[in-house]
């Protein structure tokens, strides 16, 4: 039996294979899961996703399964409580980033009526072909000042592609990968 081709940053290591498998590239529109990836590409910034993705039950234990209504209410004694959680990335900005998130977030969907809405709108309401990679670049930068501007940190225009990446909103699996067909 021949094995699946996969798209060549998901071939060393099984944690990642099953995250490319199973997740990378297919479109979420739970608003939950939608904040935690925001969140988690923006950890990854200056590392490697293979180390967040590693730590990402922790991440969900640490910040209440990124519920952003109790990550809004965090106070200095939690903050500090994190920055000693050798499970996640202590890093007193990336906290920081998670707690102001939450409160962009909220804001969004009171705007909004889902950060779904918002954030799909980015990209028109559906994925984009693999063959629209320049527009999906462009449409990340747009996604990124507005995010900026609404509160947001850690949402740079190569955080938001990642993040466009991993919940679907473009379809970057590479030409021969099983994955991507499932979208072309």
């Amino acid at each position: 039996m021949a094995a699946k081709r996969r798209c060549k940053w998901a071939q060393s290591d099984a944690l990642l294979m099953a995250y490319h498998d199973a997740e990378w590239g297919v479109p979420v529109h739970d608003d939950r899961v939608l904040f935690e990836m925001l969140n988690l590409e923006g950890a990854q910034a200056g590392l490697s996703w293979l180390i967040v993705l590693r730590k990402r039950d922790h991440y969900r234990k640490a910040f209440d399964r990124f519920d952003a209504r109790k990550i809004a209410r965090y106070g200095a004694a939690k903050k500090a409580s994190l920055m000693k959680n050798e499970g996640i990335v202590r890093n007193r900005l990336k906290i920081a980033a998670v707690v102001g998130n939450a409160k962009a977030f909220l804001a969004v969907q009171r705007e909004f009526g889902s950060f779904d809405l918002y954030i799909w709108q980015f990209v028109g309401g559906k994925p984009l072909s693999a063959r629209a990679r320049k527009s999906g670049i462009a449409k990340s930068e747009t996604m990124s000042k507005d995010l900026k501007a609404r509160g947001f940190r850690f949402v740079g225009p190569t955080i938001c592609y990642a993040f466009m990446q991993a919940v679907g909103m473009v379809n970057d699996h590479s030409p021969n990968c099983f994955r991507r067909r499932a979208w072309t």
